[in-house]
């Protein structure tokens, strides 16, 4: 097979999940085998400067998705590319269309992250999304639980969708952890008595942080502890009135959002997920690659996939403090062999969510669906 481009588009390159996931991806891709081409909307994002260098990187000159589809299809012809790679059912309902007006015979691959729907108005717009979906060539979902909700709400027949976990660049947070330092304004949190409990994520809704601070007010009437929360959001002075509240203010630690969270991770004695609901959970699939004990709600499918119920991790019930609090003290009072062995585990299940062989299952796809291309073009 020839060399192919492969344009990859996102709305920006933030801080969020899937910007992270396409950074490893466009990274990670053989360069032998294709071209990476990776076009946002006009946004600065946090993930710009980790690029690659020979990354050929174009913004559109618009901030709206709609106003991105004649401009995308423009780019896909002039490019010449094979292929057409998006996340996220909006932008990739705009990549689908910007394909098809684009008047090439680039084909679309199209990628599934969360876990959606549930209400009668959502599910309906997934039934349409399913339908454009026809377009596509294929249907990555990030997760077994997300096939089987592309599968019923989606209505995408399952031969379609293939299922590859995120990617981790284990060797990226080696190095952030090998070479990076904990900001001195917040030693004083990590070298002081008692231990730390640490979570990251956007302060929104579905991380469920209102919960997580009911456990650890629970936890403080057991033993001295502090909890660090990295990340950024809508909820965040709720968060701390509520931290005021539960007399646990000056034992809250509120960071904001971190370049480098892993050497957080690392010096931390327990990280806790609380989130309602993941598509994957990738900050759980980092915090084992840092060598950090877990605690995490059940949220499905994502958490009880990447821990294999259990295995590598304490699961608790979604939105209950009490049980909560009791699994966070279970891996707290352990003993340091058990702690260790749990540690071992966790970084032997990272290994299997590495950027090199996750990426070497994004490539395996591209490469199956531009030959079928070739191959119905060989017939005609």
């Amino acid at each position: 097979m020839k060399k192919k481009k492969v344009l990859f588009f996102i709305y920006q390159m933030g801080a969020g999940g899937a910007a992270r996931t396409m950074l490893n991806i466009v990274n990670h891709l053989d360069r032998n085998r294709f071209t990476p081409v990776l076009v946002t909307l006009n946004y600065e994002g946090s993930y710009e400067k980790y690029l690659n260098e020979d990354v050929k990187f174009i913004k559109l000159h618009t901030r709206r998705l709609r106003s991105a589809i004649i401009p995308l299809s423009k780019i896909i012809r002039k490019e010449k590319v094979d292929l057409v790679f998006s996340t996220i059912p909006n932008y990739n309902i705009v990549a689908i269309l910007a394909r098809l007006l684009s008047f090439t015979k680039a084909k679309n691959i199209v990628r599934e992250a969360a876990f959606l729907g549930g209400s009668r108005s959502a599910n309906l717009k997934l039934r349409f999304v399913g339908l454009l979906y026809k377009f596509s060539s294929r249907v990555i979902s990030l997760s077994n639980g997300v096939k089987e909700n592309i599968i019923k709400r989606y209505r995408v027949p399952s031969e379609k969708i293939t299922v590859i976990y995120n990617p981790v660049d284990l060797k990226v947070i080696q190095q952030n952890i090998e070479g990076g330092q904990i900001e001195e304004e917040h030693r004083h949190i990590f070298n002081g008595t008692g231990n730390v409990i640490i979570t990251a994520g956007r302060l929104v809704p579905d991380k469920d942080h209102k919960t997580l601070l009911k456990a650890f007010s629970m936890i403080q009437q057991q033993l001295e502890a502090k909890l660090v929360i990295l990340g950024e959001g809508e909820l965040e002075a709720q968060l701390k009135k509520q931290a005021k509240e539960l007399n646990i203010e000056d034992k809250v630690f509120f960071l904001g959002f971190m370049t480098n969270p892993y050497i957080y991770f690392t010096h931390a004695d327990l990280f806790v997920l609380s989130s309602l609901r993941e598509g994957f959970g990738h900050v759980l699939a980092e915090a084992l690659a840092a060598g950090v004990p877990i605690v995490s709600t059940k949220c499905k499918p994502g958490a009880v996939e990447v821990l294999e119920e259990g295995k590598y991790g304490k699961l608790c019930e979604i939105g209950n403090p009490k049980d909560m609090s009791e699994k966070i003290y279970q891996v707290l009072t352990l003993q340091d062999h058990e702690k260790d062995y749990l540690v071992q585990r966790g970084l032997s299940r990272a290994l299997q969510f590495d950027a090199q062989e996750i990426v070497k299952q994004y490539e395996d796809v591209f490469v199956d669906c531009l030959e079928v291309k070739q191959r119905l073009a060989s017939r005609s």
